[in-house]
């Protein structure tokens, strides 16, 4: 009787298989992909299955299936595949960075990138009147396609021009803006809505538009909702909601000034 030889190495083989599957999953939770990425597992397991069998000929059908697995798995899942990639870029690899930039900003004494107040004020002001907007604010993910999709402005930011900009009349109140620090570089952008199928159900176009993003960057999306004039911040796939203008304040600082 021969007995499995597991080492060190075997268990870290393990458990690095079983942290990227984890990841995987997370990432495609409540999505369409999810039942695609069941149906080819499905697919997989019935091969297996007819080889064990020596069913020769659906054996050759799904072995031929399989053999160009990889290359369909790339197209279908181009989207989460990209999601994986920046989820492991913003939430790892950008620690280095963000390490260095704070050590930066402190010894170059920089004031911070945003004005938070500008920003607090103005979106508190249109939850008050329950004025709809979709503010993005650029991080380090490229958002050259989002910024393409609207209306180029190259703004000073300012708190009348981002009311006058989502008031209901204004020909720019449609789709999203594009901050970048203290600039609106774009106007009525156009975001990608979001594929999750576990959603609250009051979420509308904009809620969606800004989880997809989300999901898609690591840019920080602000959502006021048009309906109840409530506040939403959106990064990394997730969304909290924001109690008023200090604590929107803060989660901005936290987000962006770091």
């Amino acid at each position: 009787m021969t007995f499995l030889n597991i080492g060190l190495t075997d268990v870290l083989d393990i458990f690095i298989v079983a942290f990227l599957m984890y990841q995987v999953y997370m990432l495609i939770k409540g999505t369409t992909a999810m039942k695609i990425f069941a149906g080819i597992a499905v697919l997989y397991l019935l091969w297996l299955l007819v080889r064990a069998l020596n069913m020769q000929l659906i054996s050759t059908i799904l072995g031929q299936v399989m053999g160009v697995g990889v290359i369909a798995m790339l197209i279908v899942f181009q989207q989460e595949i990209r999601k994986f990639f920046m989820y492991i870029s913003t939430r790892y690899l950008s620690r280095f960075d963000v390490g260095f930039r704070k050590l930066g900003n402190y010894l170059k004494q920089t004031e911070a990138p945003y004005d938070y107040d500008k920003l607090a004020k103005a979106v508190q002001n249109m939850a008050s009147t329950q004025t709809g907007a979709l503010i993005v604010m650029k991080r380090e993910a490229d958002l050259l396609a989002v910024v393409e999709s609207g209306l180029r402005m190259n703004a000073e930011l300012s708190q009348p021009l981002l009311e006058a900009i989502f008031q209901k009349y204004s020909p720019l109140h449609d789709g999203a803006i594009v901050v970048r620090e203290k600039i609106i570089e774009a106007s009525k952008c156009i975001l990608p809505l979001s594929e999750k199928e576990n959603l609250p159900e009051s979420f509308g176009l904009r809620h969606r538009a800004a989880m997809g993003l989300s999901e898609r960057s690591d840019a920080v999306i602000i959502v006021v909702s048009e309906e109840t004039g409530e506040v939403r911040l959106f990064y990394n796939g997730r969304f909290r909601n924001v109690k008023d203008s200090d604590d929107l304040k803060a989660n901005l600082m936290s987000k962006l000034h770091s």
